[in-house]
């Protein structure tokens, strides 16, 4: 396979291209509007919309950005996530109580609760003024961006299964929700939601459980950079010390460069090779 230079818009299929693809967007939520625009023109979409709004606590005062982008084929939205030891410092705060879910399906990490019901009314109001002929539906996101694209999948499938998205991938995502937000999710986008995990990712790995969990839906990234469809259970742990010895001089870094995006899009690109 060879690193995709142009986008293909109409199939629904999970593929290492697409996966790559969807990253770059997730990507492309960190830069500036001028440049989102730009970008999304050249991958063939005419229609670009950007979302932000602004939360108070539990996190220090936030903008919460993301932008969708259209054509007559595909719905993306890209959430935009944030620097690994701040959210870090959140994923750790246990004073936040969480909130409930969507449909009151569970509940969820508090913080990320906030931050997208803040920003939800104006991404769904966009796909339903931009869903007018059957477009297939993308969420994407990196870190934080991860955990709002997962709960925006799943408000979306709970508040309505027949417009549920057609993918769902996120890169270094946090736990969002409790088990029964997680389980819902696994019937209900099964073979549609995908989470990526860079070896040792310090935020994938929090909050920890059993509070918080994980959808069943990993793709994991080994020390070498090869994406398995899981995590080994029999060399598992020893894989992620393989990773922390990558380094020896800074060994206990490793979690947070694992975790920056253009990690993940390194990885991807040499499975691509």
């Amino acid at each position: 396979m060879a690193v995709p230079v142009t986008i293909d818009h109409r199939s629904t299929d999970y593929s290492l291209k697409r996966a790559y693809w969807l990253a770059l967007a997730s990507d492309l939520a960190y830069k500036d509007e001028s440049v989102i625009d730009a970008q999304a023109r050249e991958w063939g979409f005419p229609t670009v919309r950007h979302h932000e709004t602004r939360f108070t606590p539990p996190f220090p005062l936030q903008d919460t950005q993301a932008y969708t982008m259209a054509d007559d084929d595909m719905i993306v939205t890209a959430f935009r996530g944030t620097e690994p030891r701040q959210i870090k410092d959140w994923l750790t705060d246990a004073t936040a109580p969480p909130r409930r879910g969507p449909a009151d399906t569970g509940y969820v990490h508090d913080g990320f609760g906030e931050a997208l019901q803040s920003i939800w009314p104006d991404v769904r109001n966009t796909h339903r003024e931009l869903r007018t002929d059957g477009q297939s539906v993308w969420f994407t996101g990196h870190s934080l961006g991860g955990a709002l694209a997962m709960l925006a999948g799943a408000w979306m499938y709970l508040e309505d299964p027949r417009l549920a998205a057609d993918g769902v991938y996120t890169y270094g995502q946090p736990r969002t929700c409790d088990a029964r937000l997680a389980k819902a999710c696994n019937k209900g986008l099964k073979g549609r939601m995908y989470r990526f995990v860079n070896n040792n990712d310090v935020v994938a790995q929090l909050p920890p459980e059993p509070a918080y969990s994980h959808a069943e839906s990993l793709r994991y990234i080994d020390s070498h950079g090869k994406v398995r469809d899981a995590m080994p259970l029999i060399g598992g742990l020893t894989d992620r010390a393989a990773g922390m010895l990558a380094d020896p001089l800074a060994p206990a870094t490793d979690g947070v460069r694992d975790h920056l995006m253009h990690a993940y899009l390194t990885a991807l690109e040499k499975n691509l090779s």
